[in-house]
């Protein structure tokens, strides 16, 4: 399933970058893409694209036909917003959250196990966070050249953006309190026991506000990519899964 989905995101990042390699040519990062510089020419950058596509659906063949049919859709998805989904303001956002909910199904249908309801509102919710604040970090990073950029932030401003991951904010800390607490959840671990993990989802998504709006330099990195380098969140992560692998090896068995 790794392999099936590295593969894909892989073709699909290749193609993306093959399709907008003049705009990021003028993009302060991205121009640094092997594409975008011409390290990488577009004909070979096309045909390992098509490659690893391939290879992507042959490894999800090898599990079975459902995860063959959720690898495809990812492909799909993934190709319709690069050659036009992407230009459409809103949805843009929307179908890029799309592929980690596709992701989510198909780890699920490899092993063969249910995902909870709640699980992928939260996963939908979170990609929403995520994807808003990026489409800020461009806008703030390219201030009145966006546009140039990227067509769609002719579309948005700060205002707008900030009031979409408010809204996603709160969904996503709700569904994930909800799951906690749902009847399947406290069927599988006994107990309430997962409602404890809230606090620190509640730290993380507002240390990750904290350093988009807040930073001494927002410009200098990509949101997500802040994350990597911020002791606090790195260490309340750290807490959130030594908390979760607790609750489940020493919490006690589930509820029969």
């Amino acid at each position: 399933m790794l392999t099936a989905f590295c593969a894909a995101a892989s073709a699909v990042y290749l193609f993306n970058d093959l399709r907008d390699r003049e705009q990021d040519r003028r993009h302060p990062t991205k121009k640094r893409r092997p594409v975008a510089s011409g390290a990488l020419g577009a004909a070979p950058a096309a045909l390992v694209s098509a490659g690893l596509a391939a290879a992507s659906l042959g490894a999800a063949w090898s599990l079975n036909d459902r995860t063959v049919q959720l690898v495809a859709a990812y492909l799909v998805v993934n190709a319709c917003y690069s050659l036009w989904l992407k230009r459409i303001v809103i949805v843009d956002v929307m179908v890029l959250s799309s592929g980690y909910v596709i992701r989510v199904l198909a780890g699920a249908a490899a092993v063969g196990v249910a995902v909870s309801a709640w699980l992928v509102l939260c996963t939908v919710f979170l990609a929403l966070f995520l994807g808003f604040s990026k489409r800020r970090h461009e806008l703030v990073l390219l201030l009145g050249e966006a546009g140039e950029q990227r067509s769609v932030l002719n579309h948005y401003s700060r205002t707008f953006l900030d009031q979409m991951m408010n809204v996603v904010t709160a969904s996503t800390l709700l569904s994930y309190a909800l799951y906690t607490t749902a009847d399947e959840t406290v069927a599988r671990f006994g107990a309430f026991s997962l409602v404890w993990t809230v606090p620190f989802v509640l730290f993380g998504i507002f240390r990750y506000l904290y350093l988009i709006h807040q930073a001494e330099d927002p410009k200098q990195r990509n949101p997500t990519e802040l994350l990597l380098f911020d002791p606090p969140f790195l260490i309340n992560m750290g807490l959130y899964g030594l908390t979760v692998l607790l609750i489940v090896y020493v919490g006690g068995p589930p509820a029969q």
